[in-house]
């Protein structure tokens, strides 16, 4: 008789299969696609901020002048309009006084913060200066609101939202054209 051996049982391969592999890609690519879209949305929120802060300022600078008869910083009566102000402007009609400007908005009661009018200068949502003065940007001169510091892509969409969508025509006027490569553009202005 012969003796009994016992059965070896095959050895089952563990792994993934390829429904398992293929699940756990389409859910990275679920979340991939959501972390991407809600950066997307942060970015939208940040130029919609940006724009109010534009629009708000220039909306301060009018009303500033409609009571004044003067633009701030450049008001040659800033120290009495503006109780507190460190200094007046020249009159000349040109902000060139441009950290005098947010002392006589904020110290008239036209925008909130707190301004030295010697160093202080406003941010923007996303971090850059923010100025009220006159510039000379693509050769335009004019009273306006400089952003400094804004990636291309913000620069772009602030532009198409209030202008003409060109870098370098209308009242939206940046320093460089817009690549959407993720570069900085160093100044947008917004003239008014």
């Amino acid at each position: 008789m012969r003796a009994s051996r016992p059965l070896l049982h095959p050895t089952r391969q563990t792994g993934f299969t390829l429904v398992e592999i293929a699940i756990v890609l389409v859910i990275i690519g679920l979340l991939l696609g959501g972390v991407l879209k809600g950066q997307s949305l942060i970015d939208s929120a940040r130029v919609k901020n940006i724009i109010q802060q534009s629009t708000s300022l220039t909306s301060a600078v009018n009303a500033y002048q409609d009571k004044f008869r003067a633009l701030p910083g450049d008001d040659v009566q800033g120290t009495t309009h503006a109780p507190g102000a460190t200094g007046n402007g020249n009159g000349d009609g040109q902000i060139t006084e441009y950290l005098l400007a947010p002392q006589h908005l904020a110290l008239a009661g036209f925008i909130t913060g707190s301004f030295n009018g010697t160093t202080d200068f406003m941010t923007s949502a996303q971090g850059g200066a923010v100025y009220i003065y006159n510039d000379a940007i693509g050769g335009r001169g004019g009273n306006g609101v400089r952003l400094d510091n804004l990636p291309d892509s913000f620069a772009e969409q602030i532009d198409s939202k209030l202008d003409d969508g060109k870098f370098d025509t209308g009242s939206v006027r940046a320093t460089a054209p817009y690549t959407n490569n993720g570069s900085v553009i160093q100044r947008t202005a917004v003239f008014f």
